[in-house]
């Protein structure tokens, strides 16, 4: 298998952060623009300390990163982070298709599925 650029201290963080809908679109919205936690939390039928808690998870992911300009934070998608976990993703399903490949090929051999 590949050989992964992200620990599985990493990656569990990752996909934990990813596992709550509000975070996810998060990083959607950050990935299209940069946001403040202000801006970010008019979004959501939450506190403005409940969504600084969402970026702070995705931020400790490495999903986002934070940028101090004057009296506000910036929060910023990380793509190259988004692209690691996908290339993870992509090399899970690489592993599901071959062993549905090695299925099919053992049920169309000679000996496979039907017994006379």
């Amino acid at each position: 298998m590949v050989v992964y650029e992200l620990s599985d201290t990493e990656v569990d963080r990752i996909f934990q952060a990813l596992a709550h809908a509000t975070r996810r679109d998060i990083v959607s919205k950050t990935m299209a623009r940069a946001a403040s936690v202000s801006e970010l939390a008019q979004h959501y039928d939450m506190s403005f300390a409940a969504v600084q808690k969402h970026v702070a998870v995705l931020e400790r992911a490495s999903l986002v990163t934070k940028e101090r300009r004057g009296r506000e934070q910036l929060v910023h998608g990380n793509a190259e982070v988004l692209r690691k976990a996908a290339t993870l993703l992509d090399a899970y399903e690489q592993i599901w298709r071959d062993r549905a490949a090695r299925i099919g090929d053992l049920l169309s051999g000679p000996e496979g599925g039907t017994e006379s």
